[in-house]
């Protein structure tokens, strides 16, 4: 991982859902420069997280409220 991505990391502000539970099983996410999006697991937050660019970020979340999963 570059330097600058670790950086920017280290800054981030990391949020999830109001509806989470107090259960560790849960998905943070981050906006980062360029529209990005960084997305970590609560249980592992010293992990790398995966990111993913602005349209993909957007057609995820579209998807995910049209019931385009089965989660």
């Amino acid at each position: 991982m570059e330097p600058e991505m670790i950086e920017e990391l280290k800054s981030a502000a990391w949020r999830k859902s109001s509806f989470s539970g107090d259960n560790g099983n849960c998905l943070e996410v981050a906006p980062l420069a360029g529209g990005r999006i960084a997305i970590r697991d609560t249980e592992r937050p010293d992990m790398h997280p995966f990111v993913v660019s602005a349209p993909v970020w957007t057609a995820f979340t579209s998807g995910a409220k049209a019931g385009e999963f089965d989660f």
